[in-house]
C-alpha cells in the first residue's frame, strides 16, 4: 500500500512539476534560439523513427520517366527552393529564418548537415520512400507543409524523381530543366 501511495504521489508531483514548467513560460520557442543538444537529439530521433516507420510500406514506382523529371522540377522550383535551395545557392531568407534549418536538397546526401534519414546514401529506394512521405504529409512545427492535401501521389512522385537527380545538376542544367513548361 505504501508503494502505491508513493507512486501516486510521485506521479502527481511529476504532473504538477511539468505543468509549472510548461506554464512558467521559460521554454524558448523562438525560431532564432536553438534547442539545447538533448532536446534537439530527442526531436531528431522522434522525427527520424516516425518517418522510417510511416514510410516503410510505401511502394516506389519507376522514377525514370523524363516527364516526371520535368514536371517535378517545375514544382520544386515553384514550391521548394525558398527553403531547400537550388544548385549554386547556399542560403535564402527562408532557409536562414527557419529552425531547424531545412536541408539543402541540391547537395549530395552525404554533404547534408544532418543525415536526412537513410543510413546509407546509396539506398535510393529508402530515400525515395522517405522523400515521398515527407512531401505528402509534411512535418509538424518545422515549416514543411503537407503537399498531399493539394497534390496527388503522381505529382508527388514526380517531385521525388526530380529530387533523385537534383544533387547531380549544375546551376545551368537546373535552370534548363525548371524553365520548361
Amino acid at each position: 500500500m505504501k508503494t502505491i501511495k508513493l507512486l501516486l504521489f510521485l506521479g502527481l508531483a511529476g504532473i504538477v512539476g511539468a505543468s509549472l514548467f510548461i506554464y512558467s513560460g521559460i521554454v524558448a520557442i523562438g525560431a532564432d534560439v536553438p534547442h539545447n543538444p538533448v532536446v534537439y537529439w530527442v526531436l531528431e530521433q522522434a522525427r527520424e523513427r516516425s518517418i522510417e516507420r510511416a514510410s516503410a510500406g510505401i511502394t516506389v514506382p519507376s522514377l525514370s520517366d523524363p516527364d516526371l523529371l520535368l514536371s517535378g522540377g517545375a514544382d520544386y522550383n515553384a514550391m521548394c527552393t525558398a527553403c531547400h535551395l537550388k544548385p549554386g545557392q547556399t542560403e535564402s531568407d527562408m532557409s536562414l529564418g527557419l529552425y531547424p534549418s531545412p536541408v539543402n536538397l541540391s547537395l549530395k546526401q552525404d554533404e547534408h548537415e544532418h543525415d536526412g534519414g537513410s543510413k546509407d546514401p546509396r539506398d535510393t529506394d529508402m530515400l525515395a520512400k522517405r522523400q515521398f512521405w515527407v512531401i505528402k504529409h509534411g512535418i509538424k512545427s518545422s515549416g514543411m507543409p503537407a503537399w498531399g492535401i493539394t497534390h496527388d501521389d503522381q505529382r508527388i512522385w514526380a517531385m521525388v524523381a526530380f529530387l533523385q537527380k537534383l544533387p547531380e545538376l549544375t546551376p545551368e542544367q537546373y535552370q534548363i530543366l525548371t524553365s520548361m513548361d
